[in-house]
């Protein structure tokens, strides 16, 4: 009988490799980002065309590879990274295993442009298939310069099984995150049909995720740290407020490396119960440090898995972690008597020696007497404008005693009812609905008028609210707003269920006076906003709407005041400036027609009164 058992060609071999190593454009481009900061690099530029398929292009400024080294690389197990198989459990580096170049040269048209810094000139090396085509001297910059054309064009049926241009431009910008946000040292560009997507500078580890998220993240970072002899925990994690259903903006890595973890997601989740709603998760952005010999990243070809020796502890951890850094902010107890299950962690210790403090009490602490004032309590007399409001004492303050009292809050002065005259004092009611007289600007964006014979004061800021909270209401009801150009058109990236969700209701952004450019795979361009809203903050603006759109009600009319509540409080969020007297008088004659004269969509009030007896005590 004849021998059936034959060698594969080294093509057939590194083409059937490719389909685990390089199974879509995106892995080319995580393989390749990868290996150019391997390299040393500390600027790399990523560009792809039709979602991959025509074009993916990656420029770094590394080390760069000698004639030989660049025509090795392509060779199947030739790497720079390991000698030995022990060198698999002490990894420094995202590549090792030399398969990478080697199965997408197998599989597409590489072009090579490489120099070293010593060199006078690089070179370029050709390769079609996996076959080697030529090499030649050029001129190119230090560093390495990556042409990968019509991937999968040999392999007529995986070409045809590629995800759309738009899932695969999803799922590239997807994989140029991740390694960006492992390195937030270096500095990173993303193009996308030669158009811009990203340009990211070096940042500090919340300034990179901010750059990639989105700037609506900042607010809800919280800071994780722990240090222990298993594993060092940083990053940050969402607060509850901001949990979402479907939420993309989760991350593990390790040691650099970014890996995925159904147990360990678990952890981050057991401190969030009872804290968001079951069908929504947090963010988390957690970077783990732990010995190279306690895992093992060699499990899977696209090394997104990772398998950990003290697996156990290390999701004690974090669950601790997550917890403490909940704690701090009041969301959950900042102790934990459930010691089911628990391991002994031991702590890292840098020879510091720890002493329990002795617990001590004061029988004569009295919150009442005079030196326990809090310091930082707000002046007796706060001068107001031209207006000294005394302070008075709601416990104290006999019948005949005004009740209001000067505290400033948030740089913003308000004046807040005892509880004995809250509720007639919260909303000035009148017979009719008068108009405002004698307007006269007093500064800090406030004003003096008669209101129906009464003297108050009126927030210009906050009456702009009301006002615009009625007007954007009136738009969701029956029209379109008028839309103005901006001089310069603002690039957005979005998630992919951001990009769905904005799509969808495309005609309420446009009826809003949005005039927005879908260029597909999570990017839109912004031409247009609607008139007199600040040209700053457009991302965190559209950020909201998209969660006031996406937030189940009960009624159309509860999403409408929603989303005018948000357009409103935008829209008046201009910095504190001077109002001319026709300019205040124009805004509080619209504030009396709207007929909402007491507060803000948030509850927030609008007018202080001042009446005559406080006046008359203060002159007295």
């Amino acid at each position: 009988m004849a021998d059936r058992i034959k060698l594969l060609p080294d093509v057939v071999a590194n083409q059937i490799a490719a389909g685990e190593v390089v199974n879509r454009p995106s892995s080319v481009v995580k393989e390749m980002m990868e290996n150019a900061i391997d390299a040393g690099a500390t600027s790399v530029t990523v560009n792809f065309r039709d979602g991959g398929r025509d074009l993916i292009q990656v420029v770094d400024d590394g080390c760069g590879m000698s004639p030989v080294d660049a025509r090795l690389a392509f060779d199947r197990h030739a790497t720079s990274k390991i000698t030995s198989v022990d060198d698999i459990y002490a990894l420094h580096t995202f590549g090792f295993r030399g398969e990478a170049l080697a199965s997408i040269a197998a599989v597409a048209q590489v072009e090579l442009r490489t120099r070293q810094a010593g060199d006078e000139v690089g070179t370029q090396t050709v390769l079609s298939g996996g076959e080697f085509v030529s090499q030649t001297p050029v001129m190119c910059p230090a560093g390495s310069q990556f042409f990968v054309r019509n991937l999968f064009y040999n392999i007529p049926a995986r070409r045809r099984f590629l995800d759309k241009s738009t899932a695969s431009a999803s799922q590239i910008k997807a994989e140029f995150q991740r390694v960006a946000l492992c390195n937030p040292q270096l500095r990173f560009e993303l193009y996308a049909n030669d158009a811009p997507l990203y340009s990211l500078q070096p940042a500090s580890l919340a300034g990179r995720i901010v750059d990639v998220v989105g700037r609506h993240i900042k607010q809800n970072l919280l800071e994780v740290e722990a240090d222990t002899s298993i594993v060092r925990v940083e990053g940050y994690v969402g607060r509850p407020s901001a949990a979402k259903r479907n939420n993309s903006e989760q991350y593990f890595f390790v040691n650099g490396r970014f890996f995925r973890s159904p147990y360990f997601q678990k952890a981050v989740f057991k401190p969030y119960e009872k804290l968001i709603p079951d069908n929504t998760q947090p963010s988390y952005f957690l970077y783990l440090t732990i010995d190279p010999e306690r895992i093992d990243v060699n499990v899977h070809p696209q090394k997104t898995e990772v398998k950990f020796a003290d697996a156990e502890a290390v999701w004690q951890i974090l669950q601790a972690a997550v917890r403490e850094t909940l704690a701090k902010t009041g969301a959950v107890p900042p102790m934990d008597f459930d010691q089911e299950r628990t391991v002994d962690i031991p702590v890292l210790n840098r020879g510091a020696v720890y002493d329990e403090p002795r617990a001590m009490s004061n029988s004569d602490y009295n919150p009442f007497r005079e030196e326990y004032v809090d310091p930082s309590a707000p002046d007796p007399n706060v001068d107001f404008a031209g207006f000294d409001v005394p302070y008075r004492d709601p416990s104290s303050a006999a019948a005949g005693d005004a009740p209001w009292r000067g505290m400033v809050r948030d740089s913003e002065l308000e004046f807040i009812p005892s509880a004995a005259s809250a509720t007639e004092q919260s909303r000035l009611d009148v017979a009719d609905k008068p108009a405002f007289d004698a307007v006269l600007p007093i500064g800090n964006g406030y004003a003096a008028a008669l209101y129906g014979g009464r003297f108050v004061v009126a927030d210009l800021r906050r009456a702009h609210e009301r006002v615009l909270f009625d007007t954007y209401l009136l738009v969701l009801g029956n029209g379109s707003a008028v839309c103005q150009q901006l001089l310069f058109p603002e690039r957005l990236v979005l998630s992919g269920d951001e990009y769905d969700l904005l799509e969808e209701h495309a005609t309420d952004f446009a009826a809003l006076g949005f005039d927005i450019d879908y260029l597909g795979g999570g990017a839109v361009e912004v031409k247009g906003t609607p008139a007199d809203m600040p040209a700053e903050g457009i991302d965190e603006l559209l950020y909201e709407l998209l969660q006031a759109f996406s937030a189940p009600v009960t009624a159309q009319d509860l999403r409408r005041e929603r989303i005018a509540a948000i357009m409103a409080r935008t829209g008046a969020k201009s910095p504190r400036r001077t109002f001319s007297t026709e300019e205040a008088e124009t805004l509080l004659r619209q504030l009396a027609e709207s007929g909402n004269v007491s507060f803000t969509p948030s509850g927030k009030r609008i007018l202080a009164e001042i009446p005559p007896e406080e006046i008359r005590a203060k002159l007295a």
